[in-house]
């Protein structure tokens, strides 16, 4: 998820622009529905690349069976 957020913000930019900027076509409301999907996605993908920035520090060990 924290790969994605340059193209959550380019698609939330671009479906803001186009669904909010006044034009009128029968396909408005599935890009303001996108907009908000896209505006969600965004916002849960600059979280988590704040809370699991440093991926370093998590290193997999082999469990003992």
């Amino acid at each position: 998820m924290k790969k994605y957020t340059l193209v959550f913000l380019i698609a939330t930019a671009l479906t803001g622009l186009i669904g909010f900027a006044g034009l009128t076509f029968y396909g408005v409301i599935a890009v303001r529905v996108l907009f908000l999907i896209f505006a969600d996605l965004l916002i849960v993908s600059v979280i988590a690349h704040i809370i699991c920035s440093d991926t370093s520090s998590m290193r997999l060990k082999r469990v003992k069976k």
